[in-house]
């Protein structure tokens, strides 16, 4: 099937987070020693990035796992470096540190950019919450700051975290005995509409159980400090803090066409990116409107599996079928959600205390959820 006539045949793996590790795994486990793959990734470690919610509010740290450790255990060479060009035309993938990487098959997985939309805002940057928010929840605590507003910005990047993060510190108030409200604004059609009816219900009753008022279809600016105005209608908040969200953009590859606008790399259903031969992508760096770490484990799956038959493994690729599964924290029990993807919403919807996927991770991926899960097994051991 395939019309390379290198063997094993060649894939490389751009990026090192939930889709890379994703399809390193997948590979492995769909074409055996019919490739060799290559990571190239620019961050020494992997970091289990939805639980670091937890951490400005003394919870243990999220997991760390170094990326040289997986590399030996999935069996992928990993190359330290970043990338600086492609040229599609001859197969190769140039670095910035002066490499020239061939490959058969390309899986570009580098993630989005984070960029700050609001002045007069914490913008929130998930590779340091504890570092942003530690001054805060301490000024919440002692009684400094009464009125705080939580922002999702236009156009919105996963917003569960928010969510959680207006949860904590609502709840964290609430036991030191603090006045203190929270306001949530977000352009949502309701509270977490991409997974949706039943989810909303539920997650909306949270809120106002906790008393934190949300406030949907909601287009905020910050023309002041201490000031949000809303659109439509120009209502103006006034509060003591203001945080939000970081706005997501496409990496903006150089040789890789992207949408003018957002710079996302557009992608077919089985994850091909359409005007280059061979090449693939998989995650936040792709144009599906839901950015979540579920979401780029199945495109990376997907992927996998086209990679997988041109390598020449007797697989038939499935199209890409989104369904989303995320883990809400900060209410008296972690709350599952799971919902079927279809146009960037919900079209069906649950809702549980228990977990209804397994291993019920905050990430849940076919190959890497348990990979992680045995690695901390055998850490505890």
């Amino acid at each position: 099937m395939t019309s390379t006539t290198h063997t094993p045949f060649r894939v490389l793996i751009v990026g090192g987070g939930v889709a890379g590790l994703e399809a390193a795994l997948a590979l492995r486990d769909l074409a055996g020693e019919r490739i060799a793959t290559t990571l190239l990734s620019e961050a020494p470690e992997f970091v289990y990035r939805p639980m670091r919610v937890r951490e400005p509010f003394a919870y243990s740290a999220a997991h760390h796992y170094p990326l040289d450790e997986i590399a030996r255990d999935v069996g992928v060479e990993l190359v330290r470096d970043t990338f600086k060009w492609l040229d599609g035309d001859r197969r190769l993938v140039h670095t910035e540190g002066g490499e020239t990487l061939e490959y058969d098959a390309l899986l570009l997985a580098p993630g989005a950019i984070l960029r700050s939309q609001f002045k007069h805002a914490l913008t929130l940057d998930d590779s340091r919450l504890d570092e942003q928010l530690h001054g805060l929840i301490q000024d919440v605590e002692g009684g400094y700051l009464h009125k705080l507003a939580f922002l999702a910005p236009t156009p919105m990047p996963w917003p569960l975290p928010l969510y959680e993060l207006a949860l904590m510190t609502k709840r964290r108030a609430y036991d030191m005995n603090v006045d203190v409200s929270v306001t949530l604004v977000t352009p949502e059609d309701a509270p977490l509409a991409a997974f949706g009816s039943e989810v909303r219900r539920a997650v909306e009753q949270l809120l106002e159980q906790n008393g934190v008022l949300v406030l949907s279809s909601a287009h905020a600016e910050t023309p002041e400090v201490g000031e949000v105005m809303l659109q439509p209608g120009g209502r103006r908040l006034h509060v003591d803090r203001i945080i939000s969200l970081p706005q997501l953009s496409g990496p903006d590859l150089a040789g890789v066409p992207t949408a003018a606008r957002d710079r996302f790399i557009s992608v077919d259903v089985h994850c091909r990116v359409p005007t280059l031969e061979h090449v693939y992508a998989a995650g936040d760096a792709t144009d599906f409107p839901v950015k979540h770490g579920g979401i780029a484990a199945q495109q990376a799956d997907t992927a996998a599996e086209a990679i997988a038959a041109l390598a020449g493994a007797p697989i038939d690729p499935k199209p890409f079928h989104p369904i989303v599964h995320g883990v809400l924290l900060g209410g008296d029990k972690p709350l599952y959600l799971s919902a079927d993807i279809t146009g960037g919403q919900g079209s069906s919807s649950e809702v549980s205390e228990t977990p209804t996927w397994s291993p019920a991770t905050k990430i849940a991926a076919k190959y890497l959820a348990p990979y992680l899960e045995s690695r901390d097994r055998a850490a505890l051991r």
